[in-house]
């Protein structure tokens, strides 16, 4: 007999959000990041060996998400408390509508479908932000993508917030179905999504326990969906607006009420889809899915009928490969993004190199040249027997304007092609590119960007050294007139400096809220040349006045030239 299982996560738009907010909290801000993310990629990330990206909010074996007991309806993804309720708006005619509401947004009395300016009048602390519906399908499409690959290879995305699960002869493969459930919902308690989730018979059955049954895990068995599922309100058959108020003016307002109806009425009142549903929540009427097939990896391979040796001919046997790839990814329209060579030896041992492109690339030659820079990492042992190069990571590739004799501009080099061939050489982590942060110290004021971002940059009018010191470096023997004036000398790396310009000071104070022991710090900062024009960023800790500033100790923070 078929198993069906339904994912329902009521709370799904507000809660990616939130987790939009606890990844971005989290993220580092210094370090670079070990790859590049998506340009515009959706908010969920899944990651294959331990279901979700790190800094997430959750670390993996946490007590917490170890816990086999299943929580009550609606305990689960509770946001942090303190934080305002979160709904989110849409445009409906010339009218602001709320879209989505979170829990707590809808026990102050809010529900979609409300005018927001009433929401506004009843709650006036929300958190409002804009409905994102094709985000919200990525989304579950991803999450969708991940249990076709690790759960059943029958799923699919049903509706903005359900997914179907053909778990017939797969349950059996994570210890029956309860096992399965209550994995599929501490992903989701990682994840930060509310979710429930039920098994029947049927799609419609299973879909309908998932969103209106009392319990997050539901369990129907097998040839008991119709009994299970007659206490659910009409509404559960998923029935036009229409329909349903229709049946509940005739005191209709369960689904065993309605199925103890005589047919024929029924159909010639309310119309065949009536029945239809009846029967797919029955079984009498087929409920296909529409899987959702993950889209395979471009990958090639060629295997030698004598074992290969020499350095000649592995990298004839790449360049092969590589011409191969580039044809399967010009079929799909799609540019390599990173890309795996993997060889087989005749002992079975897999030597594997990778490299990585900044940007969708389908170039032969460069991508010859990038492997051509790691062929000498491969140890061919007593030889290889096969060789498989795959794009692990592959985006559209979109057609772009290259400057030349037909449009009249100048060629130039591409910069992404540089910067491949130095991060193979170098590491991706050594190559990036500065960034303005918005705070009020100098060494906090820049990130770490990708080496093809275009971040922020300081104001013009904000004069800021070439070289930062970190951190910044005692200077003493200082001869200077408080409060406001230059030093007119000082000493640093034992070398005395003799000073005949100077402008200044640049006040800096403390950021208090991250420190409370910088709420009355403070920082004059000067600009000072010496007599053999050397141009350097001085700064006293202190107002020169109020000792509770600081200490009157001078640094030396920056090098203009």
């Amino acid at each position: 007999m078929p198993r069906v299982a339904s994912l329902c996560l009521p709370d799904f738009a507000t809660d990616r959000l939130r987790r939009l907010d606890r990844r971005t909290a989290s993220r580092p801000l210094s370090p670079a990041p070990s790859a590049p993310p998506p340009e515009a990629g959706p908010y969920l990330r899944i990651e294959a060996n331990h279901a979700v990206a790190r800094g997430g909010g959750w670390r993996p074996g946490a007590r917490w998400a170890r816990d086999e007991g299943v929580p009550a309806r609606g305990d689960a993804a509770r946001p942090a408390p303190g934080l305002p309720p979160l709904v989110t708006v849409r445009a409906e005619g010339q009218k602001i509508v709320l879209a989505a509401a979170c829990p707590a947004a809808r026990a102050l009395g809010l529900a979609p479908g409300m005018a927001m300016t009433q929401a506004r009048a009843m709650v006036p602390g929300l958190d409002v932000r804009p409905a994102d519906p094709p985000g919200e399908m990525a989304d579950l499409a991803r999450l969708a993508t991940h249990a076709a690959r690790h759960w059943t290879p029958l799923a699919a995305p049903v509706g903005d917030r359900e997914i179907v699960l053909d778990i017939t002869g797969s349950a059996h493969l994570f210890g029956g179905e309860e096992r399965l459930c209550r994995r599929i919902l501490h992903l989701c308690r990682r994840l930060g999504l509310a979710a429930h989730i039920a098994v029947a018979d049927t799609a419609a059955a299973a879909r309908a326990l998932a969103a209106f049954g009392a319990a997050r895990l539901i369990l129907c068995p097998p040839g008991d969906a119709e009994q299970a599922t007659a206490a659910l309100p009409v509404a559960a058959l998923r029935l036009p607006p229409e329909t349903v108020a229709g049946l509940a003016r005739l005191g209709v307002e369960s689904v065993g009420a309605l199925g103890a109806m005589p047919r024929a009425p029924l159909a010639r009142r309310f119309g065949r889809d009536t029945l239809a549903a009846l029967d797919r929540l029955r079984g009498a009427m087929p409920d296909p899915i529409d899987p959702l097939v993950p889209a395979e990896a471009p990958r090639v391979m060629h295997r030698f009928a004598e074992p290969v040796l020499t350095a000649e001919g592995i990298a004839d046997a790449t360049a092969r490969l590589v011409e191969a790839m580039i044809g399967a990814l010009a079929e799909r329209g799609l540019g390599a993004r990173t890309l795996l060579l993997e060889c087989v030896r005749i002992d079975h041992d897999r030597q594997r190199i990778a490299i990585g492109l900044a940007r969708p690339s389908r170039d032969a030659a460069h991508i010859r040249r990038l492997l051509g820079l790691r062929l000498e990492e491969i140890a061919p042992g007593f030889g290889i027997e096969a060789m498989a190069l795959t794009a692990t990571r592959a985006d559209a590739l979109a057609s772009t304007a290259l400057p030349g004799a037909l449009t009249g501009e100048p060629a130039v080099p591409p910069l992404a092609t540089l910067v491949d061939r130095l991060a193979t050489r170098l590491g991706d982590r050594r190559l990036y590119r500065l960034g303005m942060m918005e705070s009020e110290l100098p060494e906090r004021a820049q990130r770490r960007h990708r080496p093809l971002a275009h971040p922020p940059c300081w104001p013009d009018d904000w004069p800021r050294p070439v070289r930062l010191l970190d951190p910044a470096e005692p200077v003493d023997q200082v001869l200077a007139e408080l409060p406001d004036h230059p030093p007119r000398r000082f000493r640093w790396r034992g070398q005395a400096y003799r000073v005949v310009r100077g402008d200044g000071p640049e006040r800096v104070h403390g950021e208090w809220w991250r420190n409370a022991a910088e709420a009355d710090a403070v920082r004059d900062y000067f600009q000072v040349e010496d007599e053999a024009g050397h141009r350097f960023w001085i700064f006293r800790r202190g107002d020169g006045v109020d000792t509770r500033t600081g200490d009157m100790s001078w640094h030396m923070h920056g090098l203009f030239g």
